[in-house]
């Protein structure tokens, strides 16, 4: 197990700096009483989440390590990560050769290539994908990246949560989206430092994290959500159990119908375009009648929601609202 460490983000910090796009945060909108929520709009990162301030702290390590091998990187991913490695091997001059599962969208595929990736489909999950990057891994000599089970990955995009703190200084209460749980251990590291509250948020039938909560210890978990091209990990990383565990942490779960009505919110009202993974975190601040689901927040507290990729077909959220 290895669990970040608030010294694990610092590091990372240093080794990211001018090589990412600083996050914007929108500011509420609301009455006092109301809960403070801003909009941490990561979606502009580089290669459209933030999977590139992991990928960019895990090449710069390996770089300073002098264990960069020359058969370049590999990574299994649902698309995001992958975009993240192939952007920064591209800068290192390193081919990335990426898995993908065979139902990973078009749009995701289409711009790894864009990248200059080698990209390979294997089977209809993430963890086939993985299975075949290991095994090319094992006869390529390529350096494999994971898409969230890396110290260096974790802690790279923990960055975000030293930024989020720096323009918001006595925020209360982050909420992510998690997957596999990379940003989550990274983040709530961060936050924790901080005296902030991390928040973690799974479809309820994509929960990795919150199944191991449950248990105990990491098992495998169904993954059937319209937000599975991205947080379809069937079993969390070790590292975001350990900082699920802490007291500063909380699992929450939401449905699908309150993912698609929060990515519809954000467009409706705000004009922002995002991912079904990355509208999970404002699924979990939606009104719901059912208390087991979601986040409820006291009266003014101050919340960040961390809107993590819009690595997305917009084309549903355009239609003319009578063909909705």
């Amino acid at each position: 197990m290895h669990e970040i460490s608030y010294g694990d983000v610092k590091a990372a910090t240093d080794r990211v700096a001018g090589q990412v796009r600083p996050v914007t945060v929108v500011p509420p909108t609301g009455g006092p009483q109301d809960p403070q929520v801003w909009f941490a709009l990561e979606y502009m990162q580089y290669t459209g989440s933030f999977k590139a301030r992991g990928a960019q702290n895990f090449i710069a390590a390996h770089r300073d390590a002098g264990t960069l091998p020359a058969a370049g990187v590999c990574i299994a991913s649902g698309g995001n990560a992958g975009l993240a490695c192939a952007w920064a091997a591209r800068r290192q001059g390193l081919t990335a050769t990426v898995f993908l599962p065979q139902n990973a969208p078009a749009l995701k595929v289409a711009r790894l290539r864009e990248y200059g990736a080698q990209v390979r489909l294997a089977g209809t999950q993430y963890a086939e994908a993985l299975e075949a990057c290991e095994q090319f891994a094992a006869e390529s000599g390529a350096l494999a990246a994971h898409a969230y089970a890396d110290p260096y990955v974790s802690a790279g995009a923990g960055t975000l949560m030293e930024e989020i703190h720096a323009l918001i200084p006595d925020l209360d209460t982050v909420v992510v989206s998690v997957g596999g749980g990379g940003l989550f251990a990274g983040v709530a590291a961060s936050a924790r430092q901080h005296g902030v509250r991390a928040v973690a948020v799974e479809p309820e039938n994509c929960r990795s994290l919150n199944a191991a909560l449950e248990a105990g210890e990491l098992v495998d978990a169904s993954v059937d959500s319209v937000a599975a091209d991205a947080l379809g990990a069937r079993r969390a990383w070790q590292g975001a159990l350990a900082a699920v565990r802490q007291d500063n942490a909380r699992s929450v779960l939401v449905g699908d119908e309150q993912i698609i009505a929060a990515r519809r919110s954000l467009w409706d009202e705000r004009r922002i375009v995002v991912e079904h993974a990355a509208a999970a975190a404002l699924a979990a601040l939606l009104p719901t009648d059912d208390p087991s689901r979601g986040y409820r927040p006291a009266p003014g507290e101050k919340i960040a929601v961390v809107l993590c990729g819009a690595n997305t077909d917009p084309t549903d959220l355009l239609a003319p609202a009578a063909a909705r």
